[in-house]
Order: structure tokens, then C-alpha cells, then sequence
């Protein structure tokens, strides 16, 4: 779920308060109410609108102050808006190396990612179901140093080692590097320089901050079309439920994951063991984003059900996504690629794999049907069983 970044980030469009000094009144509201009502959320919910505004606020700006202070970093002017600092790479330690002993693909590939980021979880998910070797860099989610030499400041990031201007291929966005691996994987001969060319990236900007768009990001790129291993119907399929897993399932995490007080903290809890926050931040610190961390992103859960339009008891949204996921499926078949899970089954789990060890994914398994399909994809994802065999040798070709 990657909270502490999505924490930072939302608590620095703040930042306008601490400037014109507006902080003090809202710290003392928040001191009056919110730490109180914090272990009553029927209680504060009852409050007038305007009032639950200006302590939503006051929290997120007090919990954006501690953040800073912690890591001890200036607050910059627009924290999500991506920034140049670097042309050249630094060498960075690996977390972990992923080893498949099956794997001749003979790329070496780089995935800077947060464990518990959905979005990095999907790309972790194709890459152990097809047997990918890789090395994992996880990324501070409140400095994001190790991703500072990119212009490109969201994760996932993976890197393709040997290629490119600066002696590596960057490439972005989740789905998009899903689709280039898989347009890779169905044919090697063809060139990763050249499969990235095929998906442009739009930007623009919104309220400051800049907005990546990859129109076709996803379709995979077949050269060869004589001999495609889909027909045109289960491609439209793949490609409509891997957007619902991007524009839809993936709304339905936070609002459920930090439906409650303790939920949230039970939540960065969690978080803190995947993704060995002890690592990254003293105990004080670590101690600090957890429980400052949860209530405010409690909060923030309130907002998102609103603007994602969910059901007022979230847990029902979940459930109904989960419900709609695999009547798509159907009982015909193990999984929506048949029966070998496809690009859309992938995307899915990783989606749902970022939240396992919640509350809200033991709720969903409970109340819908998604346990039996979920545990057979985390089976053969663990299992590598998309990987080809030592003797399908590839031949990698670069320009």
C-alpha cells in the first residue's frame, strides 16, 4: 500500500497552511477533538462537514510536519511533481536477488518498488509466474532516494541492465511494463528498445503536479500476427479487467484497509514487517509513522469512500468487487486466461496480494468466493509456472 509515501505526499498539498501560519489554530483542534475522537469514529463523524474538513486537514499538516522532521528534509514546493536530479544512475544496493534457476532469458532486471504497493505487486507477480530473475531495491517511501536520479519519481521502476543510452532501459508504470515484458516474452527476437517505442507516454499537468498517460499500455505489441496464441475476444477480455484491477479494485483498498482505528494501525504494522521498515527508519521513527500514520490515513480512507463513490459500509464495495471478479472467471474455468492464469489474472492477485495479511482480505475470502481462486494463483505464482523450460532457449537482441 506504500501508506507512508501516499501519507507524505497528501500532507504536503498542506503545505500552503504551515506558510500563512495557519498550523497553530488547527493543531489546537485537532488537540481538542481529533486525538479523542480518534478511538471513536462514530464520534467524529457526526461533526459538521466544515469541521471534519478543517481536522482532516489539521491532522494531514501535523502528521506532513512530523514526517519532515523525522527524516529530517526540507518540505519542497511541489512534492508530487516529478523532478530531474540526476542523468546518471548511482549504483544501489540490492534489498533482495530473485534467482529462478530455469530462467535463460538472459535479462537482468532492476525493480525499484514498495512491498506493499499494489501496483509493485503486479509487476512482482508476472515476473515470479514467468520465472524472471531480479534484483528488488525497496525504496524509502518518505525520501524515495533511491529513485532520485530518475526523473520518473513513482513505483514501481524497472530497469533492464546492459541497454540503453545510460547503460540501462527505464521503464515506468506498472501496466505498461507488464505489457512490454509480455510482448518481450511472446516474441524475444524483438527489440525492448524498440517495444518501449510503441507505448508514448502523455503528460500534463493538474494542480501542480504532472500526469503520466500511456493510451495503449494495455495492449501487447505481437510483430508476428499470423500465429497469435489468443483470439481477439479473450485479448479484449485480458484488457478490460486489467484496467478494472487499475481504475477500480485497486479503489477499494484503502477505504477498507483503514476502515477502523485499529484496523490502520494493524494495517502499518504489518506494512512495517513486509516491507522491513526497521530497515529504513530508527525505532522512534518507525514507532512514529505507524501510529501517527494511521490515523491520519483513517482519515484519508473517509475521503477516498467518498470520492470513489463506495458503499457507506466499505466492507460491501470489497466484497462486490471481489463478487464480480470471479462471476467473470466463472466455474468453467480456473482462471480468465483458461487454464493458465493471463495478464488480467495476474494483475488481479497482485492487486489483492498487496493487502493479504489485512483485515480486510480475511473479510473478502469470508464473504465471497475469491479464497479459492486467489490461493490457486498464489500457487502457481510461487511455483514459477509460467516459466519455459531450460532448452527454450532466448536470444536477447539489442539495436
Amino acid at each position: 500500500m506504500a501508506a507512508p509515501m501516499r501519507l507524505a505526499a497528501v500532507a504536503r498539498q498542506f503545505e500552503c497552511l504551515v506558510r500563512n501560519q495557519q498550523v497553530r489554530p488547527l493543531q489546537r483542534c485537532l488537540q481538542q477533538n481529533v486525538v479523542r475522537n480518534f478511538s471513536n469514529g462514530k464520534t467524529f463523524f457526526k461533526a459538521s462537514v466544515h469541521r471534519k474538513k478543517i481536522l482532516v486537514a489539521g491532522s494531514l499538516a501535523v502528521v506532513g510536519v512530523t514526517l519532515a522532521t523525522v527524516v529530517n528534509q526540507r518540505w519542497l514546493p511541489y512534492w508530487l511533481t516529478v523532478q530531474a536530479l540526476s542523468s546518471t544512475r548511482p549504483e544501489i544496493e540490492a534489498s533482495r536477488k530473485i534467482r529462478i534457476e530455469t530462467d535463460n532469458s538472459g535479462l537482468k532486471l532492476t525493480l525499484f518498488q514498495f512491498q506493499t504497493c499494489p501496483f509493485c505487486c503486479k509487476v512482482r507477480a508476472m515476473l515470479d509466474y514467468y520465472g524472471f530473475s531480479y534484483d528488488l531495491v525497496e525504496v524509502n517511501s518518505v525520501t524515495k532516494k533511491q529513485i532520485k536520479w530518475s526523473d520518473y519519481r513513482k513505483v514501481p521502476i524497472l530497469a533492464v541492465e546492459g541497454m540503453g543510452d545510460g547503460g540501462f532501459l527505464q521503464l515506468n508504470d506498472s501496466s505498461v511494463i507488464i505489457s512490454i515484458l509480455e510482448s518481450w516474452r511472446q516474441d524475444p527476437q524483438q527489440s525492448l528498445e524498440k517495444l518501449k517505442e510503441c507505448y508514448v507516454c502523455i503528460e500534463s499537468e493538474e494542480r501542480g503536479k504532472k500526469i503520466y498517460d500511456f493510451p495503449n499500455k494495455y495492449f501487447i505489441m505481437f510483430m508476428d500476427k499470423s500465429n497469435l496464441p489468443t483470439t481477439p475476444e479473450q485479448r479484449q477480455e485480458e484488457r478490460k479487467w486489467r484496467k478494472w484491477a487499475d481504475d477500480h479494485l485497486v479503489h477499494m483498498l484503502s477505504p477498507n484497509v483503514y476502515r477502523t482505528p485499529s484496523e490502520a494501525v494493524d494495517a502499518f504494522k504489518y506494512f512495517s514487517e513486509v516491507g522491513e521498515w526497521e530497515k529504513n527508519f530508527s525505532t522512534p521513527e518507525r514507532v512514529m509513522v505507524i501510529y501517527v500514520g494511521a490515523m491520519a490515513m483513517y482519515l484519508l480512507g473517509k475521503m477516498l469512500r467518498k470520492k470513489y463513490h463506495l458503499n457507506e459500509d466499505v466492507r460491501i464495495s470489497l466484497y462486490d468487487a471481489c463478487k464480480d471478479w470471479t462471476k467473470a472467471v466463472g466455474k468453467k474455468r480456473s482462471f480468465m486466461g483458461g487454464n493458465q492464469p493471463n495478464l488480467a489474472d495476474l494483475s488481479v492477485y497482485g492487486v489483492l496480494n498487496s493487502i493479504e495479511g489485512c483485515q480486510a482480505f480475511q473479510d473478502a475470502r469470508e464473504n465471497s468466493h475469491i479464497g479459492g481462486w486467489y490461493d490457486t494463483m498464489q500457487k502457481v505464482v510461487k511455483s514459477h509456472d509460467g516459466a519455459l523450460p531450460v532448452s527454450a532457449a532466448h536470444t536477447l537482441t539489442k539495436n
